[in-house]
C-alpha cells in the first residue's frame, strides 16, 4: 500500500467509516418457553435460565429447566410493577421495572428479595461485566452502576457509523463485549463496551416466524451465553421456544451500519 493510500485509509476509519461486520446464525437446538412469558432478561447459571418477565400484574422473576422449559421456581413482582431486565452477579439476580425507577435485588437460590435500588428514567434491559451492572433505557445510552453504592459510574452511546443506535433493549454480556436486541427488530448488536463503537451486527431474520411469532409485541428479546461450553441462546416475548443458535462467519460485502441506518428510533410512554 502507498502512503497516499494508507493516509485515506486511516482517515475512513476515523471518521467512522470503516464496515461493520454482519453475522447469519442457524439453530443448533430448540426448547420449550412458556408462550405466556413477556420475556424480559434471561441468564444462563448452573444448566439453568433465570428469566425476568414483564406486563402489570404477571411479571415474575423465575428459574427455570432447559431441557423442556419448565417453571422451576419463581416470585411475583408486585402488581404496579412491569417487570423488565435482569442478570446474575455473585449470588445476586438484579432485575428493573419499566417506568417506576426501581430495580430490585434477590436472592439466588430461592429468588426472595433482598433489596432494591433506584434509578432516573426507565429501565429496559440488564446485564453485567463481572464488576458493574450494565443498564439500558430504550435510548442509544448504556449506564454502568456500582452494583453496592447502586450509583451511576459512567455512561456511553452507542453509535453505528457516528449515528446513534437507539431502542437498546434486552443485554447480555459475553466475552468483553455488550449483546443488545434492539427493540421492534430481528438485530442484535455487539457493542465496545469502552467506546460504544457496533462492532458487529447478528442478523436474526426469519427466527421469529420460525418461533411462530404473530402479534406487535411477539419480539425477539433475550439473549443468554453459557460461559463453560460457549452456547448461545435466544428467545422472544411470547414465543413457545428458546433457541441455541450458532453464529456464522461474517458475511462478504454486507455491511451492518447500512442495517441500522434506516430503525428510526422509537419513544415508549409509560403507562
Amino acid at each position: 500500500m502507498t502512503l497516499a493510500l494508507a493516509v485515506l485509509a486511516l482517515a475512513a476509519c476515523a471518521d467512522g467509516n470503516a464496515q461493520i461486520p454482519v453475522q447469519r446464525y442457524e439453530i443448533a437446538n430448540r426448547y420449550p418457553h412458556d408462550p405466556s412469558a413477556f420475556t424480559q432478561g434471561l441468564s444462563f447459571h448452573n444448566g439453568e435460565f433465570y428469566e425476568s418477565t414483564g406486563q402489570y400484574g404477571q411479571s415474575d422473576v423465575r428459574r427455570v429447566r432447559l431441557s423442556d422449559g419448565t417453571v422451576q421456581d419463581e416470585t411475583d413482582l408486585d402488581p404496579r410493577l412491569f417487570g423488565e431486565g435482569s442478570t446474575i452477579l455473585g449470588d445476586r439476580l438484579y432485575s428493573l421495572s419499566w417506568c417506576a425507577g426501581m430495580g430490585q435485588v434477590w436472592r439466588l437460590d430461592d429468588l426472595e428479595p433482598v433489596g432494591s435500588f433506584r434509578y432516573p428514567g426507565q429501565g429496559w434491559g440488564l446485564t453485567d461485566d463481572g464488576e458493574q451492572l450494565i443498564l439500558s433505557d430504550g435510548t442509544a445510552e448504556l449506564r454502568f452502576i456500582d452494583p453496592d453504592s447502586f450509583s451511576e459510574t459512567r455512561r456511553i452511546t452507542v453509535t453505528a457509523d457516528n449515528r446513534p443506535v437507539a431502542n437498546l433493549n434486552e443485554l447480555e454480556f459475553i466475552d468483553g463485549e455488550v449483546y443488545a436486541n434492539i427493540w421492534q427488530q430481528e438485530l442484535i448488536v455487539r457493542i465496545d463496551p469502552e467506546s460504544g463503537d457496533v462492532v458487529g451486527v447478528i442478523d436474526m431474520t426469519g427466527l421469529g416466524r420460525v418461533a411462530g411469532a404473530r402479534g406487535f409485541e411477539d419480539v425477539l428479546n433475550g439473549i443468554a451465553h453459557d460461559p463453560e461450553t460457549g452456547r448461545l441462546f435466544v428467545t422472544g416475548k411470547y414465543w413457545p421456544e428458546l433457541f441455541e443458535i450458532t453464529l456464522l462467519p461474517d458475511e462478504d460485502r454486507a455491511d451492518g451500519a447500512a442495517l441500522l441506518a434506516n430503525i428510526p428510533p422509537r419513544s415508549v410512554s409509560c403507562r
